[in-house]
């Protein structure tokens, strides 16, 4: 179907959302359904379906700032929903109801990323996201997490392409390329950055969309590139201010 044939359909399906099922496999791990909410969702409420919203606005947490997911909504959750809201031009309270979730539809591919980035751009080391510090599973999962907050960067900075030139990382590829015993990308929730932007923009900005770790100019082997990754602790790009 064609993506804007998709996303109308998307659309009008807001109105009869359905619950995510395990279809099938891919890389070697489990391949969801896309995520529909079958119900609005605000402070006070838990749930998974909570947990996916929180997935989906971690890219909104706040400056130096990053948002649990926990599936609970609480006053953080509001406040990225409302800053998402914002982003997009919704009404901005922190209530996710049907124009938050169509919105997201229209963000959103049929395996649960952003529209504009893919497994493939996150994963460049083999197939099945093995052999790094964490299972596969989890690997794959946390480059999807990663992927959201990159689309809320992405959107931030006027919707122009962000290449990503390393993400996940085995042990074997990681050595390969003089990485870190302890890199972010072992785990999968870490990517290096290039693109259309200065690499002081987008490490600048970053600090507003959920990422842990930045890494920019200034910082010992990134001046041709920015590293982001939603583990870690650290701020370093010397030659940004």
């Amino acid at each position: 179907m064609p993506n804007t044939s998709r996303r109308t359909f998307l659309a009008a399906a807001v109105a009869i959302p359905t619950t995510a099922a395990v279809v099938g496999l891919t890389g070697g791990t489990a391949h969801a359904a896309e995520f529909k909410w079958t119900r609005t969702l605000e402070k006070g409420m838990s749930g998974s379906d909570v947990k996916q919203l929180q997935i989906r606005v971690a890219g909104y947490p706040g400056y130096n700032a990053v948002l649990a997911i926990d599936g609970e909504f609480g006053d953080k959750t509001a406040a990225a929903v409302k800053r998402f809201k914002q982003a997009y031009g919704l009404n901005a309270d922190g209530i996710a109801g049907p124009a938050v979730f169509k919105k997201i539809y229209a963000l959103q591919d049929s395996d649960n990323t952003p529209i504009h980035f893919k497994y493939s751009e996150l994963n460049k080391c083999n197939s099945t996201w093995g052999g790094g510090n964490v299972s596969a599973a989890t690997a794959k999962e946390n480059a999807r997490r990663l992927m959201w907050k990159l689309e809320a960067l992405r959107h931030a900075l006027g919707d122009k392409p962000i290449t990503i030139s390393s993400g996940f990382r085995s042990k074997s590829c990681n050595s390969a390329v003089g990485g870190h015993s302890s890199s972010r990308h072992l785990y999968g929730d870490a990517a290096d950055l290039t693109g259309s932007h200065s690499f002081c923009t987008m490490a600048k900005r970053a600090r507003y969309h959920g990422f842990a770790n930045i890494l920019g100019p200034g910082y010992p082997g990134h001046s041709d590139h920015v590293h982001v990754a939603s583990g870690g602790t650290t701020w370093s790009a010397s030659r940004c201010f």
